[in-house]
C-alpha cells in the first residue's frame, strides 16, 4: 500500500469522542464527495461516493453513531481495474445538520481537515518528494479549506488543475504538522523516520562532495606547483633560488601529492602551512616572470 493509502487507513479507523467533531468530519466528506437531495416527501437525502472501502465504512459508522438513521451501502465492482466503487445512502431530516455544519472549534477543525483528506486527499511518497494535497470541486471549497488549514499556522496554497482546485503543502515540516493536526500519528512517525534518513544522506553527500572538491582543488594546485618548479629547473635551475625556496621546490618534486602542512614537516627546517604556501606562491611568481621573458 502507498504512503497515502496508509494514512487513509489509519484515519479511517480514528473516531473522535465528541459528536460535534464527528459531525464536522461528516460535513467535510459530504462536501467533497457527497450530494444532498430531497425525496418525494421532502426529507433530506445524502449520497456519498468513494473508491476507498475504509472511507465508506467510516461514513457508514459516523452516520449511525451521530444520527442513528437508516444508512445503506451499495458496491459496484470494476472488473477492468479490479477495484470497486462504494455508495453510501442515508436519509433523514437530521442530515441538514451535516449540510449546514459550522466548524469553529479547534477540535472540529482537525476533524474537518481529516474528513477532507479522507474524501479527496493524497500524499506523495516522502522518500521521493514532499507533497500533500486535497482536491476540491469548487474554488469556495478550496478557499474555506485553505483558511482552516492556515488557522493552525500553516502556509497552504491553492492551484487550479483543469476544472478542480487543489489545496496543497510542499514543505516536509508542514506536512509533519498537518499529519499531527489530522491525528495520523503512526504516519507522522514513519514520515519523521524518512526525513531523518534523507537528512542524514544529504549531510553525508554534502560532506563527501565538499571533501572531493577540496581534494580536487589540492591536486590541481599541486600539479600547477610542480609544473612551475620544473619550468624554473629547466630554464634557470635552482642555484640562484634562496635556500627556503629551493628546499620547498625540491620537496614538492619529491612529494608531489603531499598536503601543505605535511610538506612543511618534511623540510630540513620545518615551517607551517602558511609558510609553505607563501614559498610556493613565490616560486609560481618566478615561473610566470620567466615565461613572460
Amino acid at each position: 500500500m502507498s504512503f497515502s493509502g496508509n494514512i487513509k487507513e489509519e484515519l479511517a479507523g480514528h473516531y473522535a469522542k465528541a459528536r460535534h467533531c464527528n459531525l464536522a468530519e461528516l460535513s467535510a466528506i459530504a462536501e467533497m464527495t457527497g450530494v444532498f437531495r430531497e425525496d418525494l416527501k421532502g426529507r433530506c437525502r445524502l449520497l456519498i461516493h468513494t473508491e476507498n472501502p475504509g472511507v465508506a465504512r467510516k461514513v457508514f459508522t459516523l452516520l449511525r453513531k451521530t444520527f442513528n438513521i437508516r444508512t445503506d451501502i451499495a458496491i459496484r465492482k470494476n472488473t477492468v481495474k479490479g477495484s470497486g466503487s462504494y455508495y453510501v445512502y442515508a436519509r433523514g431530516d437530521e442530515l441538514h445538520a451535516v449540510k449546514k455544519a459550522i466548524v469553529q472549534a479547534v477540535c472540529c477543525k482537525r476533524a474537518y481537515i481529516r474528513g477532507a483528506f479522507l474524501a479527496s486527499g493524497s500524499m506523495s511518497d516522502p522518500g521521493k518528494s514532499y507533497h500533500f494535497e486535497i482536491v476540491c470541486n469548487q474554488e469556495t471549497q478550496a478557499e474555506h479549506l485553505k483558511e482552516m488549514i492556515n488557522s493552525f499556522g500553516m502556509d497552504a496554497k491553492i492551484v487550479k488543475r483543469k476544472k478542480m482546485y487543489v489545496v496543497y503543502l510542499k514543505e516536509g515540516s508542514q506536512i509533519v504538522d498537518i499529519l499531527n493536526i489530522m491525528e495520523a500519528h503512526i504516519a507522522l512517525m514513519e514520515l519523521e523516520n524518512v526525513r531523518i534518513m534523507k537528512e542524514m544522506r544529504n549531510s553525508v553527500n554534502r560532506k563527501v562532495n565538499c571533501e572531493t572538491a577540496n581534494i580536487n582543488k589540492t591536486v590541481s594546485a599541486a600539479v600547477k606547483q610542480k609544473e612551475d618548479i620544473l619550468y624554473i629547473k629547466e630554464t634557470v635551475g635552482f642555484d640562484k633560488l634562496p635556500d627556503g625556496l629551493r628546499e620547498v621546490a625540491l620537496a614538492r618534486l619529491q612529494y608531489p601529492d603531499a598536503a601543505l602542512k605535511e610538506l612543511g614537516k618534511l623540510l630540513e627546517h620545518p615551517v607551517g602551512k602558511s609558510g609553505v604556501n607563501h614559498r610556493l606562491r613565490k616560486l609560481s611568481e618566478i615561473a610566470e616572470k620567466l615565461r613572460e621573458q
